[in-house]
């Protein structure tokens, strides 16, 4: 009886201790699963926008599991050939919105969403609020025009709250801040707004007005007359008269033909 008890004590021993350490493999490879890291597409060094990602310029990376990443790639297979639109730096995971769409092309035109358009528009010194038209500003656009109908000069805000798109050849700002004269400022406009910016360039002067990259309120200004900037009342529209009708001259004097057929005369009368 003793040497059942014993046996059967050791059995319980041996199946509990194996169950324990299958339950302790099975808890490890577990939390082993749980810590393994996620492995995402990085640059291995600093690449500009506009370039074109090629196999030398990325990496995969190990990046926490509890701080997952929108948007990253798992693959260098996805992003080879791709655009970059915006500056990223050594070891940077690269997420889509840092990329131009596949296809869409390489420089410049990368940066232009679907259904936009790019259209530059003639700057100076002055016009480009002294150089501080960098890329990714916001601003209004301005022109001063004579529509024929008015004695005065008028200004009229064109467009508003429209982006920078690109500086001169410059398509990111200056790291440092500087100002920097160009000669043509790019704007980043929907077809309906590049037809306007052209069609006011052709009407007279474009000024831009710098605003808040954070200010997108659309202001209900109204065109402007020289004479609104003293104070004074608004001319009537100027307005041309039509010339006199000239008056014909009529006579009362009677005209009267007499017609001879062999021996009959007929006569008749004219006013």
């Amino acid at each position: 009886m003793a040497r059942r008890l014993t046996l059967a004590l050791v059995v319980a021993l041996v199946i509990s201790g194996l169950f324990t350490f299958w339950l302790s493999r099975k808890m490890a490879r577990s939390r082993t699963a749980a810590q393994a890291p996620n492995t995402y597409v990085a640059a291995v060094r600093p690449v500009d926008p506009g370039a074109t990602l090629k196999r030398e310029d990325v990496a995969l990376v190990e990046w926490p599991k509890s701080m997952p990443l929108a948007g990253a790639f798992n693959r260098v297979e996805d992003v080879v050939g791709r655009a970059v639109l915006y500056p990223l730096g050594a070891g940077e995971p690269i997420l889509d919105r840092h990329l131009a769409a596949p296809g869409s092309g390489i420089g410049l035109t990368g940066k232009i969403p679907s259904g936009m358009r790019g259209i530059a528009l003639r700057s100076d010194e002055v016009v480009g609020v002294a150089g501080f038209l960098m890329p990714g500003t916001h601003v209004d656009v301005l022109v001063t025009y004579r529509d024929g109908v008015h004695p005065d000069p008028v200004t009229a805000t064109v467009l508003q709250d429209a982006e920078i798109l690109a500086a001169g050849h410059q398509v990111q700002p200056d790291p440092t801040g500087k100002p920097s004269s160009v000669d043509v400022v790019t704007l980043l406009l929907s077809p309906e707004d590049a037809e306007k910016a052209v069609l006011a360039s052709a009407q007279g002067s474009i000024h831009f007005v710098l605003r808040n990259g954070g200010d997108h309120e659309q202001a209900g200004a109204k065109p402007v007359a020289l004479g609104q900037l003293a104070d004074l009342p608004a001319q009537k529209p100027i307005t041309v008269a039509a010339p006199p009708a000239k008056k014909v001259k009529t006579t009362d004097k009677a005209w009267v033909v007499e017609t001879l057929m062999g021996t009959k005369s007929t006569t008749e009368t004219f006013n």
